[in-house]
């Protein structure tokens, strides 16, 4: 399941002077892959979105927009929280 989470620069150094946030070490060792491990690997095509037209109410693509730029992106985001949630609760 996918979380997303938005936090500004100002946040993220907030979060990153109590400690919450570290860089990544610079010196992270390689992993060591064991012989074979691609063998059975197979290559995926990204997924295509499909184009559609979509009524929504003004209040709602007003709220979206007021978030600034990617307004599209976060309502898919929401949407595919939505459908991976229902998802997971219908395999349950």
């Amino acid at each position: 399941m996918t979380h997303i989470k938005t936090a500004s620069l100002e946040d993220i150094r907030a979060m990153h002077s109590r400690g919450e946030v570290k860089a990544p070490a610079k010196d992270t060792t390689e992993i060591d892959l064991p012989d074979g491990f691609w063998d059975d690997a197979e290559p995926q095509a990204p997924k295509v979105k499909k184009q559609i037209n979509l009524r929504v109410d003004p209040d709602i693509i007003d709220f979206f927009k007021a978030q600034g730029s990617g307004h599209l992106t976060r309502m898919h985001a929401v949407l595919r929280s939505y459908v991976d949630a229902k998802k997971d609760r219908d395999v349950s």
